[in-house]
């Protein structure tokens, strides 16, 4: 994978992590329930039949409440531009405070397959149905 970095290259923490994790170029301060587009200074060149997920790095979630807003954040291979990230603070009290070189997220590279999409008339049945949300029940 091609990668074009102005400062901060992701990278993994420990070998063998799907996660590379992604650094901010600015210093934010996000207010309880605020949140801001922020530039990574990271741009790549993923390969055809791949994509990248952006997702929030657990530890800043844990103990700050720091999420991405439309997580995961969804890099088609495509793409050319910076990655960039809609962080949000969900701490209903706390400011949270990031410095430039923060690590904010990861990005994960990922294989899939495209869909073909065939209008039918109706679809199979399964045991499952139509239950959504909820319909397990607890046990």
């Amino acid at each position: 994978m091609v990668v074009d970095a102005l400062e901060y290259l992701p990278g993994y923490a420990r070998s063998g992590d799907a996660g590379a994790d992604l650094r901010i170029t600015e210093s934010v301060t996000l207010q309880p329930g605020e949140r801001r587009l922020v530039g990574t200074g990271v741009r790549i060149a993923l390969p055809a039949g791949t994509f990248g997920m952006v997702t929030p790095r657990s530890g800043q979630a844990a103990k700050r409440g720091l999420g991405i807003v439309n997580s995961p954040g969804i890099i088609d291979s495509g793409y050319r531009g910076e990655i960039r990230i809609c962080l949000i603070n969900l701490d209903t009290k706390t400011t949270v405070e990031l410095q430039e070189g923060e690590r904010v997220a990861q990005l994960v590279v990922v294989p899939f397959i495209s869909a073909q999409f065939i209008p039918v008339a109706e679809i199979d049945e399964t045991e499952r149905g139509q239950g959504g949300y909820g319909s397990t029940g607890q046990q």
